[in-house]
């Protein structure tokens, strides 16, 4: 049975929707997206995410002002495809819509809103355990802050962790760590929590937000600086965090391990505090 989808206003099985193949997001990944995660129904941080896809669309010139509807339509779709009960994300992704092919942003046309839902459980078993991670050079584009749907890059360098057995590839740009292909990455070294400070190189994570709000609230001590790459391997701890991965232990980069080899305290610690911030949403 087909689920349903959302598109330009209608809810319809997946296998009968269809896009122009004049819709710029095919023809040139110009559209930006949002994954926002329901814990049984209920979004997280649902504003957040809204903010970060307004800031999207404005920095590409991407006119759709229909914003206040999208949480309406992901409650929807949870309903129609049976997720309210379950952990769930839902994909928002605006393009600017159909037009002939011209490089420059046309007029006057209509943006195009594709969204669905889809079953999004926390991985337990790594959440507990940890991943192994790559290290690769970033060879994405300077704009890394817009969240957009140009993620060739991004599946490049991911493809090449899941071909190396690695949950994640965490990425070098002129010698200092930047983040992985869709995930943050933080870092432990002497107690104090590193992690990048929020440029165009770099998305501002909704996890990395509530992760430093919670680093406030219980005194974890925390500093947002740049890091280089023998430092990440100095490191007690790493983590990566994001919609999909939440607070996920690095106990292996390349072929060192990192700290212990075992998810660290202040991991272990943000994990726990993350769960319930997430159980009470």
């Amino acid at each position: 049975m087909s689920k349903t989808v959302y598109l330009n206003g209608s809810f319809i099985a997946e296998n009968e929707a269809c896009l122009s193949p004049n819709d710029r997001g095919f023809i040139f990944a110009d559209g930006v997206y949002e994954v926002t995660k329901f814990y049984k129904g209920k979004a997280f941080r649902m504003a957040d995410h809204l903010e970060r896809l307004k800031r999207s669309l404005s920095e590409t010139g991407i006119q759709f002002t229909e914003t206040d509807r999208l949480e309406r339509i992901s409650l929807d779709l949870l309903e129609k495809n049976n997720l309210q009960s379950e952990e769930a994300g839902v994909y928002w992704q605006i393009t600017r819509g159909a037009h002939q092919r011209v490089h420059h942003f046309p007029k006057n046309i209509e943006a195009t809103l594709y969204a669905f839902a889809f079953p999004l459980p926390s991985a337990t078993e790594k959440l507990q355990n940890g991943i192994k991670t790559i290290l690769r050079e970033d060879i994405r584009w300077q704009r890394c802050d817009i969240k957009s749907v140009s993620l060739l890059p991004n599946t490049m360098l991911y493809n090449e962790a899941v071909e190396n057995g690695a949950g994640e590839c965490l990425l070098v740009r002129d010698g200092f760590v930047t983040e992985a292909t869709h995930s943050s990455v933080m870092a432990v070294k002497d107690g104090v929590l590193i992690t990048r400070p929020l440029s165009n190189l770099i998305l501002p994570g909704i996890t990395r937000k509530v992760i430093l709000e919670l680093c406030a609230q219980h005194q974890i001590p925390f500093e947002e600086r740049l890091f280089t790459t023998a430092e990440l391997f100095d490191m007690d701890e790493v983590f990566i965090c994001g919609t999909g991965s939440e607070i996920m232990p690095v106990v292996q980069i390349e072929e060192q391990m990192v700290g212990t080899g075992a998810p660290g305290a202040i991991t272990r610690k943000l994990q726990q505090l993350f769960a319930e911030i997430a159980s009470r949403n």
